[in-house]
């Protein structure tokens, strides 16, 4: 049996021979026997470099060299512009000698190619969701002819896709390029970060009919350097100190932001002429680090090596960052937020640094991957800068959740191998009223049953009912959305119009109006406010001054200015917490462990955290009282378990809160005793509560862009049914019940 290189295309074979290549690796060689051996979907789950990329492309490539398609034979679908840019420079060098062309086809991509392509159409395909939308709604005829022998869709980043609707966009989008094509390509999928595999081949599945090849490999054990630095800011005015790991005093008199001070020398010196990403959660955080950095590398006569990277700092800028942190000669220190979590080549990194708590553990799991290529150990720093109040009277408030969530993270990640399950989306009803706008606007005038059959039969609305789906319809026509003809067909309405004709019609998720900011030469990025004449504020790691605003272009003029300037942006970042990880943080609390990775000032830390936690009683109570008629809810379970019993107690008429978005407890007013409380919960737990009766806000719904088109009963189901998790509540709280 020839072994897989041997399978392999001469070009491609001549390219690994080129790269000096010494062996495929695992996945490439698992890769090679599901695609030449089966008519399988195929999902490829491996680290960050592992070669996930040339493993589905080295066979897909091969086959298309063997057998040419009539029409594109290969489309690749990437969640980013900026990963399509960098895929298609590796394409391009994989390919010479091959006779196979590759597009690229986004917002930004040349026009020329994307005529060439409709005119002939064949090779590799590289395009967004969003683009491929666009394609089916207004070129339909032409989507017949590219896509009439398209034998693989490679679709990288799966787990990103799967978080959350524009994943569902997309499986929609391929189904219904399917159902008018009458072809039913393979799918390949390719992730880093997969919690449970299961869930993410039946998501790759979707409409397919196929079954899904996922191999496992063993890819060695991998070490990794981790260390975690602690910082404090007191806000006690009378005393401002700052404590060593001797617990010696050491005074200040400039006053309370020494912690930052300190934070800010420390990252400046750990970075020196080291090739560093820096992480933050928010896109504020992170330009005010950088802005620092800048600043304490011009006292220091340093040079200016510091970069911004995150969705409003501009395309061009981006790009070029890239480009520096390819280049084996700069030394770039680039500030990013989950923009350089997915697989842009950004070349060996010396080291990545974190700020605070990762999202969640996949998020860990991408930005430990980003450090470590060829053949490094990765190395990963976390920074903490903590603001304490001395003497505070606050049972809780000395304990730094964030701090104990990041050890529970690299616990369950590095030792346990554990990644967060994404659980699908079962109700999406905001991307049922955009597909159904897409459809009408694709095919023209349909009757209800036809439209209903077009809309409802794509795999992913396959728990809607008809019902629910005459209700959208019905209010639909009621706001002018949609408009009934004589003949009782359906078309789009005069204000659908407005909606369907506009360019942001094709993305499904939710975004700021963006302003765009410009200097004499540049477009710099955008922001998602006004900042009048005369206003500084912080972009792409550089202070800027507002000279001119014209309101009708929704353009900013500025100039550079010196200094450090805020920026106010919007909220960032939603995520949940899996009960798993919660769970975990208890761990942590109640173990002895000292972690090796814990500076002595976080050991210290650590210990007096545990001292608190442990002296308050929420490791063993589920209720704890902090004062005389507040009460903190430790359940230990995730966010939408958590959520669930906010709800539940409310309806009890008890007042309940989340303190903030990653809160583990519930902040409870009641005027009983604690075991007056505790009963009221576990009374819910052995009831069977009735999610639907429960008192939920008018716009209880998260944050969703076309919300505004579907009716409020309807948002209400689906954030009860998507977003809630009473058995998920019971079977955490289980020991509660005994």
């Amino acid at each position: 049996m020839m072994n897989a290189f041997d399978r392999l295309a001469p070009f491609i074979q001549d390219f690994i021979y080129q790269n000096k290549w010494e062996e495929l690796h695992g996945n490439q060689v698992a890769a090679c026997e599901v695609i030449f051996d089966s008519d399988d979907n195929l999902l490829l789950s491996s680290g960050t470099a592992s070669g996930k990329t040339e493993a589905a492309f080295l066979p897909i490539l091969t086959r298309l060299y063997e057998q040419p398609a009539a029409s594109v034979g290969v489309m690749y679908i990437s969640p980013l512009k900026a990963l399509i840019n960098d895929q298609f420079k590796r394409l391009d060098l994989l390919l010479e000698g091959s006779n196979i062309p590759v597009t690229k086809w986004h917002g930004d991509a040349c026009e020329t190619g994307k005529s060439r392509l409709i005119k002939r159409p064949e090779g590799v395909l590289q395009i967004t969701p969003e683009s491929l939308e666009s394609l089916l709604t207004n070129k339909r005829g032409a989507c017949m002819s590219m896509f009439s022998d398209l034998r693989f869709v490679i679709i990288d980043e799966v787990h990103s896709f799967m978080r959350d609707v524009r994943g569902l966009q997309l499986l929609c989008v391929l189904e219904r390029l399917k159902n008018l094509t009458g072809v039913n390509p393979r799918r390949v999928g390719l992730s880093a970060t997969l919690g449970d595999v299961s869930l993410a081949k039946n998501w790759l599945n979707t409409g397919t009919g196929r079954s899904c090849a996922a191999p496992l490999f063993d890819e060695g054990k991998k070490r990794v350097r981790l260390h975690i630095e602690r910082f404090v800011n007191y806000s006690d005015k009378r005393d401002f100190v700052e404590r060593n790991g001797s617990m010696n005093v050491v005074n200040d008199s400039s006053g309370g932001d020494i912690g930052d001070r300190e934070h800010y020398d420390y990252l400046f010196k750990q970075t020196l002429d080291k090739k560093t990403i820096i992480f933050a959660n928010s896109r504020e955080e992170i330009e005010l680090v950088m802005a620092h950095l800048r600043e304490t590398a011009l006292r220091s006569k340093a040079p200016d090596v510091y970069r911004v990277h995150h969705g409003n700092v501009s395309a061009l800028l981006r790009e070029n960052t890239e480009d520096e942190m390819k280049s084996t000669q700069e030394k770039i220190v680039t500030g990013a937020t989950v923009t350089l979590e997915l697989g842009i080549d950004i070349g060996s990194l010396d080291q990545a640094v974190q700020i605070g708590a990762p999202l969640n553990v996949s998020s860990f799991a991408q930005r430990l991957g980003r450090c470590g290529r060829r053949g490094q150990v990765p190395q990963i720093l976390f920074t903490f800068v903590e603001s304490l109040k001395i003497n505070s009277s606050d049972t809780l408030g000395p304990i730094n959740w964030e701090f104990i969530r990041t050890i529970a993270i690299i616990e369950l990640y590095l030792r346990e191998h554990w990644i967060e399950p994404i659980p699908p989306l079962r109700h999406a009803y905001n991307l049922l009223y955009h597909q159904t706008m897409s459809v009408l606007k694709s095919s023209g005038e349909m009757s209800p049953a036809g439209l209903a059959q077009a809309v409802l039969s794509l795999d992913c609305f396959r728990e809607i009912t008809r019902e629910d789906y005459k209700k959208l319809l019905g209010y639909l026509i009621y706001i002018d959305q949609l408009q009934k003809t004589e003949h009782g067909g359906l078309v789009i309405g005069r204000e659908g119009e407005k909606i369907v004709n506009s360019h942001k019609f094709l993305t499904v998720f939710l975004a700021p109006e963006y302003l765009l900011v410009k200097d004499e030469n540049r477009t710099i990025g955008t922001v998602d406010k006004v900042y009048p004449v005369g206003t500084r504020f912080a972009l792409a790691g550089r202070s800027w001054e507002t000279v001119d605003v014209n309101a009708k272009s929704k353009v900013l003029f500025v100039k550079p200015v010196q200094g450090i300037s805020a920026v106010d942006w919007d909220r960032d970042f939603d995520v949940d917490l899996h009960t798993v990880l919660v769970r975990k943080v208890r761990s942590v609390l109640q173990g002895q462990e000292e972690y090796l990775y814990l500076s002595e000032r976080c050991k210290e830390r650590l210990n007096e955290i545990r001292y608190i936690a442990r002296g308050s009683g929420i490791l063993e109570h589920l209720v704890t009282a902090l004062s005389d008629k507040k009460f903190a809810v430790f359940p230990w379970v995730g966010t939408r378990q958590l959520t669930t019993l906010h709800f539940a107690l409310l309806q009890k008429k008890i007042k309940s809160r989340r303190l903030w978005g990653t809160t583990l407890y519930l902040e409870v007013v009641f005027g009983g005793t604690k075991e007056e409380l505790e009963t009221v919960i576990r009374d819910i737990l052995k009831s069977d509560l009735d999610l639907y009766g429960l008192p939920l806000p008018d716009k209880v719904q998260l944050r969703g862009k076309y919300n505004e088109f579907v009716p409020a009963e309807l948002l209400r189901k689906q954030f009860i049914e998507d977003y809630l998790d009473f058995e998920g509540l019971k079977e955490g709280m289980e020991v509660y019940c005994n």
